[in-house]
């Protein structure tokens, strides 16, 4: 067996930075929009992707892989949704076996309403603390990571340009 390949100190610094980023980031979006919409950024990011969809619906399969959640976590987080009348599973037309999730009106008016505060805690949590060249860095580097851990372009993000 061959010696591990340890971490230069830059790079222990830079993998603790970004450890503690992957933390505290998804915490304070979900705190956000708890607070200000009443959704998690799981259950918000489900109804954006769905808004951005054809048609405002997805197969269940399709969504969960876009958002990259387990069919189980998904089914959890469309039962809450659809308690809240936010969006509505009917059986797929072309595969009986499998659903469509739909963005419902109300459901719709969520995200339009949840929005401009998302974007703007966003823009407050991220791209306020860079310079306006490292904007193009950071997509690059996430780019580069998302490319080996999603070679096949699953996740919406892997795709964006």
């Amino acid at each position: 067996m061959s010696e591990p390949r340890w971490l230069t100190d830059e790079e222990q610094a830079a993998w603790q930075r970004l450890a503690a980023m992957l933390e505290l980031l998804p915490a304070a979006l979900d705190a956000h929009l708890v607070r200000s919409a009443g959704l998690t950024h799981f259950e918000y990011f489900t109804l954006a992707s769905l808004s951005e969809s054809p048609g405002r619906y997805m197969h269940t399969s399709a969504l969960a892989t876009l958002t990259h959640a387990t069919l189980p976590r998904l089914s959890r987080v469309l039962t809450g949704l659809e308690r809240k009348k936010l969006v509505q599973r009917r059986t797929c037309p072309e595969d009986r076996r499998s659903k469509d999730v739909i963005l419902t009106e109300e459901g719709w008016g969520a995200v339009v309403r949840a929005a401009p505060g998302h974007v703007e805690k966003v823009r407050e949590l991220i791209f306020d603390q860079l310079e306006p060249a490292q904007v193009p860095q950071l997509a690059a580097i996430a780019s580069q990571i998302l490319a080996h851990l999603d070679p096949e372009g699953k996740v919406f993000a892997t795709t964006m340009r």
